[in-house]
C-alpha cells in the first residue's frame, strides 16, 4: 500500500479502502414523501482521516435485477468472457455488475445501435446539432431502454462492454466529525426511487446502500477533500451561518459535532428545511441539544407542506433579514449545501434582497457586496 511520509495510508480510486456499514436507519418517518437514511461506516484500523466539509466517495455495484433484464434483451448468458477496465478477464455478468454504467447511455453505444438496427431517426439524434433533441429522447432512459427499443441490434459481449461508460464513484457530504466519532464516517442519503417509461428505477448508489448491502458487505471508499468548504479555527470568533435543506444538512451536522468537540467560540446559525416536521426533521434531538449547549445559537426551520402556502429556507432568511444582515456585517461566513438548480438560486436571491433592503444598496452595490463575500471566502457553496 502506498503511504505518505507520515506513514498514513493514502486511499484513492486506484487504492480504495474497503469499508462496511455498521449501522443504518431511516431518518424519515412513516408516510414521508421520500426516504432518507443515516449510515455509519466503519473505518477501524484504516488510518483514514477527514475533516468537516469533506466528502466520502463510494463505488457502488449495479442492481443484479437490471443486469438480468439487460442480458435477456441482449440474448447473452452473462458467462461470456470480457475484459474489464483493468484489462482483467472476467465474466460479462461480473463486468456489468462492478465496472460499467448501465444508467448513462454513451454516444458510441447509440451510434452502434442505430447502425445495427438501421434506425435512421436514432442515428440523426447522435449528430452534434441534435443535442437538445437527444437530451429529450434520453430523459428517464437507461441502456436497457435503448436496447429494448432496438431488438434487432445484437452485440457480442466484448463489443458491447466496449461501448459502455465506466461506473464512477458517487460523492456524499460527510455528516460526522472524527472528533465526535473516531474511526467512523456518517452519511445522510436520500434514497432515489422513481417510475419512468413503465419501469421502477432507482439511484445506483442510493439503492446500493439502502437495498443491496448488509453489515458484512465491503465496498470501495476514499475521502474527497472539500475545496474551501471549511470551518474557521476553533479560537476564531467569526460567526457562521449554515443553510442546508434536505440532505444538505450533512456537512453542517459535521460542523456542529466538530464545534462542540473543539469548543469553538464563534456564533452559529442553522437554517434547515424539508417537507414535513413530523416525518422529515432530521437530527432534531441533536440540534436541540446543540442549542441547549450553546454550540448552536439560532435554529430556523422551514417545512414546505405543513401549511397551505409553501415555506422554504429562503423565506425564513427573509423573515430574519435584519439580524442576518447584522451577522454578515459582523464578518459571518455564509455556507450553503444542497440542490444547485433551484434551492441555491432561491437562497442567493434572498441574500441579495436582504443586502439591498437592510443595507440600503443599489443593484450595482449589491453585486459588489456579493462579489466581495465570494472573494473574501465568506460565501461558500457545496451544491450539486
Amino acid at each position: 500500500m502506498s503511504t505518505e511520509a507520515t506513514n498514513k495510508p493514502v486511499y484513492n480510486l486506484k487504492n480504495p479502502y474497503f469499508a462496511n456499514v455498521i449501522r443504518a436507519y431511516d431518518l424519515t418517518g412513516e408516510g414521508a414523501a421520500k426516504n432518507t437514511r443515516h449510515y455509519e461506516i466503519d473505518l477501524s484500523g484504516s488510518g483514514m482521516e477527514y475533516i468537516p466539509g469533506d466528502s466520502l466517495a463510494i463505488l457502488p455495484t449495479n442492481d443484479p435485477k437490471l443486469i438480468d433484464l439487460l442480458l435477456n434483451a441482449l440474448k447473452l448468458t452473462g458467462e461470456e468472457e470480457v475484459k474489464n477496465p483493468k484489462d482483467e478477464t472476467v465474466s460479462l455478468r461480473q463486468a456489468l455488475f462492478e465496472s460499467y454504467s448501465l444508467t448513462e447511455v454513451d454516444g458510441k453505444l447509440l451510434k452502434a445501435i442505430a447502425e445495427k438496427a438501421g434506425n435512421s431517426a436514432l442515428a440523426n439524434l447522435t449528430q452534434p446539432d441534435q443535442k437538445p433533441a437527444l437530451k429529450d429522447y434520453l430523459w428517464g432512459k437507461d441502456v436497457l431502454d435503448i436496447i429494448q427499443e432496438n431488438p434487432s441490434a445484437q452485440f457480442e459481449a466484448a463489443e458491447f462492454v466496449g461501448l459502455l461508460r465506466r461506473l464512477t464513484v458517487r460523492l456524499y457530504s460527510i455528516s460526522s466529525s472524527l472528533a465526535a466519532h473516531p474511526e467512523q464516517v456518517h452519511l445522510t442519503v436520500a434514497t432515489v426511487r422513481y417510475e419512468s417509461h413503465g419501469r421502477t428505477r432507482g439511484g445506483v448508489c442510493t439503492t446500493f446502500l439502502a437495498d443491496r448491502i448488509d453489515e458484512s458487505t465491503k465496498f470501495p471508499t476514499f475521502i474527497k477533500a472539500g475545496a474551501g468548504f471549511r470551518l474557521p479555527a476553533p479560537e476564531d470568533e467569526t460567526p457562521i451561518i449554515m443553510c442546508g435543506p434536505g440532505t444538505g444538512i450533512a456537512p453542517f451536522r459535521s460542523f456542529l459535532q466538530e464545534r462542540k468537540a473543539t469548543g469553538a467560540k464563534g456564533k452559529a446559525w442553522l437554517f434547515f428545511g424539508e417537507i414535513n416536521r413530523s416525518t422529515c426533521f432530521f437530527y432534531e434531538n441533536e440540534f436541540e441539544d446543540y442549542l441547549a449547549a450553546g454550540t448552536l445559537n439560532k435554529l430556523d426551520v422551514a417545512f414546505s407542506r405543513d401549511q397551505e402556502q409553501k415555506l422554504y429556507v429562503q423565506h425564513k432568511m427573509l423573515e430574519n433579514a435584519k439580524e442576518l444582515y447584522e451577522w454578515l456585517e459582523a464578518g459571518a461566513i455564509f455556507y450553503i449545501c444542497g440542490d444547485a438548480s433551484r434551492m441555491a438560486v432561491d437562497v442567493d436571491n434572498a441574500l441579495r434582497e436582504i443586502v439591498a433592503k437592510e443595507g440600503g444598496k443599489s443593484p450595482e452595490e449589491v453585486d459588489a457586496y456579493m462579489e466581495n463575500l465570494k472573494k473574501s471566502k465568506r460565501y461558500r457553496k457545496d451544491v450539486y
